[in-house]
């Protein structure tokens, strides 16, 4: 059984590929963004209901350092982004113009200084390849919630603590609240609850040592912080937030749960045993298994059904696979037949579509699914 990928519409890069990273629509339906970053800016576009660009709306951000010196996001309605650098969160204007920054550890390795500015270790050997936090709005756009190496230069919360998790003022940069990551970051991603901006997920990598998940609340004066059990990352929320999509940190395992990590019914999935093998792999002998896999991708398409691919797993293979996942009683995989193959993961987007990369990555595709077929 596959269901039939719709086309409803492709939308065109900002800028060329060769000069900025790949174009990515954020935001949930009626807030949606075509973002895209290159060294010197990033370009937002305020899209509509059926992802055609709004009018007069693109804004431009001048970037502080180079887009490998760290992470961003643009805020919902596009009036300042927020660049999480090696030492500082800074919320920039569309004129470039500072609008706050909070300074804090270096992301490198074994550095303790404050450094003042990205000058000062811009041309340092040591400081090619730092290690990186991210930033998150909330739903509301009200807060930024930032993952940042510790300590902050005022007051640190233990000397133990690595990396710190704080809840920023959007308006004035003000920190609202600071707690204790729990982690030691090579990287991570913010994933906002899409009603409540008092809750956010924070999804962790620590390379090969694992892949903590945290789950934060704000209460208007401490920020409280769930370690969820085990090594999952976070790929999505439900419309309603009440449930994460995770996939376990050695990909075998794709799970529904609720925020406090407990997977809810029956909605956990080995690969091996949900997936087929793929049509193009050679035959198995006892010296030679080709194992199926979870990509660290895809998110809820709507209130219940799931996009999820086994791209990397299928990469020796053959043609890339993408999957329907029902999380009804029915509990159902359906694989996803596009016009032509696909050469990236997908990105669930809400409001029951996907998207996907061009293969020249200069443009963005969107789906949604076609009735199945027997």
């Amino acid at each position: 059984m596959s269901v039939h990928a719709r086309l409803r519409t492709t939308v065109p890069a900002l800028l060329p590929p060769s000069q900025a990273g790949p174009p990515e629509i954020t935001g949930p339906p009626g807030r949606r963004l075509l973002v895209q970053q290159s060294d010197d800016e990033i370009v937002a576009q305020p899209l509509d209901d059926t992802f055609a660009p709004r009018a007069g709306a693109c804004v431009r951000f001048p970037a502080p350092w180079p887009r490998r010196r760290g992470t961003s996001e643009v805020a919902p309605d596009a009036t300042l982004a927020v660049f999480a650098g090696v030492h500082a969160v800074r919320a920039v204007a569309p004129s470039g113009a500072t609008l706050w920054e909070v300074r804090h550890g270096c992301w490198n390795g074994g550095c303790e200084e404050f450094h003042d500015g990205y000058d000062a270790y811009a041309d340092r050997r040591d400081h090619r390849y730092p290690e990186s936090g991210s930033v998150g709005f909330s739903a509301d756009g009200s807060l930024v919630w930032a993952h940042v190496r510790g300590p902050l230069p005022a007051g640190e919360l233990s000397p133990d603590t690595v990396d710190e998790w704080l809840v920023i003022d959007a308006g004035d940069g003000r920190v609202l609240a600071r707690a204790d990551a729990e982690a030691a970051s090579a990287g991570s991603v913010h994933l906002p609850h899409p009603t409540d901006p008092r809750q956010m997920g924070l999804s962790i990598g620590e390379g090969q040592d694992g892949a903590p998940l945290r789950w934060g609340r704000w209460d208007g004066r401490g920020l409280t912080v769930d370690c969820l059990e085990g090594d999952l990352c976070l790929l999505s929320l439900s419309p309603s937030g009440d449930l994460l999509m995770t996939v376990s940190h050695d990909q075998d395992s794709l799970a529904v749960r609720d925020s406090r990590g407990v997977v809810v019914g029956a909605l956990d999935w080995n690969a091996d045993a949900a997936i087929p093998r793929h049509p193009e792999a050679p035959a198995e002998t006892d010296e030679d298994e080709i194992p199926v896999f979870w990509d660290w991708a895809g998110g809820f398409v709507d209130g219940t059904p799931l996009i999820a691919s086994t791209t990397e797993s299928d990469e020796d293979c053959g043609q890339y696979r993408h999957w329907l996942v029902d999380t009804t009683e029915a509990h159902g995989f359906v694989a996803v037949d596009y016009p032509s193959p696909v050469s990236c993961e997908p990105t669930a987007l809400g409001g029951g579509f996907w998207s996907t990369l061009s293969p020249s990555r200069d443009a963005v595709h969107v789906w949604s699914p076609d009735e199945p077929e027997g």
